[in-house]
């Protein structure tokens, strides 16, 4: 019997599950993140291991989703120098490259700039050839001063030559311990956005190495020799060797493991899904049990990007956001990880949206606060229950507008509550279908973790006529590079195909973007929900 065990690090809680072969939940765990992010998973597998006694020898996998990424573009930390290389001149000189970012993370960043000759048009034909001799130039004069080369070029996720031969050029020049990001593996048409995903991507070398080497020498401490996995944030894993190279990828992976960890425990294929933690509440949807992605352009630490991210809103809202009792609104604040010290109900000094519900009689499912409401919010006044009542009453307002934003007009959809905080939601949300409170659903995200398939997307850009095969040189791809990121070569199917006209060009054209996705590979896979 085969155990798959899920890890998840938020921003208050870092929770880890152990599924056995049969999906069931056989151990779990919720700790307070630590300001040492790897300590905390450290903590959270100890625990899970102990409570699998001696069946922690079946433990054969372990899937991470992981906030070490975002952490260190949010915290401008840790973070390599990057030599930018953009293929399009004389068309794309206008706007440089890393425009529109923060200024401080620029500085960070950005060890030099080259606008080079090449790129293509949108039918493939070359803009200008490639100068190589500019790019071993800019590379010399560079020397020493940067730790990664991104390399962009105009409409290279759909003719990738270009940058598959500087990429050669460079290891050719300068050795292969430079790592090299190229943005037709990283992010979808559009260039600049592409371009910030792709030297994000580079700036990330030194972190990613870092974490993925914590995650083998953590389970290697334990002793469980078991192979390790990372969540990307399209609700699929990639294997170690390939977060490595493509760290951007981990960023936004909680939401989505969130989501696929509510499809999973309720049975649901199309809902709506609020994670509600000690900070925030994430909502997002479930269409076909994975999780919808965003169509817009999305901010990371500042940087536009367009790689791949679950449709996600956010709200400040979660079991420890501060609470003015006085007024009796919710701040933008929270104690996080700090509640069990500072909240009403713990015995502290500050009204949280915990104290509110407890207040009213709500509380953690599973683990009521009534008798600490009853012992500790006993003595309080009455304009400051008042207050509680009101600023309670203003999150379910709240939460209610988000759940009618995310449907998109479609009401009756199951509304499926995860996370810590979940008691803050009502059971009757308007707009929405049934309430659903799945068992375990306070660790949802580490068990979308331990479920999830490996993955791989590609796009390809077309004439109208040649759609048949463009979509079948994407799928191919798509396969690859699901395969690329652990997946069983014979079980990988292609589970989305989206198609969409190409504004502005002389012929009718596509773009054609193909998602792959299937069960890790020499592993038993978890069934899907209806299969179940």
């Amino acid at each position: 019997m085969s155990i798959a065990v899920g890890i998840d690090v938020g921003g208050t809680n870092t929770d880890a599950v152990a599924l056995s072969a049969a999906g069931e939940v056989i151990a779990w765990t919720k700790s307070p993140t630590t300001p040492d992010v790897t300590g905390g998973i450290r903590a959270s597998l100890t625990r899970v291991l102990a409570d699998l006694g001696e069946r922690r020898d079946a433990v054969s996998r372990v899937m991470l989703g992981t906030t070490h990424a975002t952490n260190a573009i949010v915290r401008r930390r840790d973070l390599g120098r990057v030599a930018v290389i953009r293929l399009g001149a004389p068309a794309a000189t206008v706007y440089p490259p890393l425009i529109g970012w923060p200024g401080d993370l620029r500085d960070t960043v950005l060890a030099g700039v080259a606008l080079v000759g090449g790129g293509h048009m949108v039918d493939g034909y070359p803009i200008k050839p490639l100068d190589r001799d500019v790019i071993l130039r800019f590379l010399d004069f560079h020397a020493g001063a940067f730790d990664a080369v991104a390399v962009s070029g105009i409409f290279s996720p759909s003719f990738p030559d270009q940058e598959l031969e500087v990429e050669q050029l460079i290891r050719d020049h300068v050795g292969a311990a430079i790592p090299v990001a190229l943005s037709s593996e990283i992010g979808a048409l559009g260039l600049l956005e592409r371009e910030n995903a792709t030297v994000l991507n580079a700036a990330l070398h030194r972190v990613a190495q870092d974490v993925t080497s914590a995650l083998t020498t953590v389970t290697a401490e334990e002793g469980i020799g078991a192979t390790t996995y990372f969540a990307q944030n399209d609700g699929t894993l990639m294997a170690v060797e390939y977060a490595a190279r493509y760290p951007v990828l981990t960023i936004g992976s909680g939401p989505a493991n969130s989501i696929r960890g509510a499809a999973y425990l309720t049975g649901a294929d199309n809902a709506i899904v609020v994670d509600v933690g000690g900070t925030t509440s994430d909502f997002g949807v479930l269409v076909d049990r994975f999780p919808r992605e965003s169509t817009m352009p999305r901010e990371v630490g500042g940087v536009r990007t367009n790689f791949r991210m679950p449709d996600i809103l956010s709200l400040g809202l979660g079991g420890g956001t501060i609470v003015d009792p006085a007024t009796g609104v919710p701040g933008h604040d929270s104690v996080g990880y700090r509640i069990t010290e500072e909240a009403l109900i713990f015995g502290g000094s500050t009204a949280t949206l915990t104290d509110a519900a407890a207040a009213q009689g709500g509380g953690p499912a599973g683990r009521t606060l009534a008798d600490l409401a009853r012992t500790r919010l006993a003595d309080l006044d009455g304009s400051t229950r008042a207050g509680l009542a009101t600023a309670l009453a203003s999150a379910h307002d709240r939460i209610e507008s988000a759940v009618e934003r995310m449907s998109l007009g479609r009401t009756g959809l199951p509304l499926v509550v995860v996370g810590g905080g979940g008691f803050l939601v009502p059971d009757r949300v308007l707009g929405a279908g049934d309430v659903l409170r799945p068992e375990h659903g306070d660790v949802a995200n580490a068990v979308g973790a331990a479920i999830a398939l490996a993955g791989g997307r590609a796009e390809e850009v077309c004439d109208f006529v040649d759609r048949a095969a463009a979509i079948g040189q994407a799928s191919r791809a798509a396969i690859d590079r699901a395969i690329q990121a652990g997946a069983d070569p014979t079980r990988v199917k292609i589970i989305d195909v989206l198609e969409s006209p190409v504004s502005y060009s002389v012929r009718p054209t596509l773009k054609v973007s193909v998602k792959a996705a299937g069960p890790l590979a020499q592993f038993r896979h978890f069934p899907p929900t209806s299969e179940r």
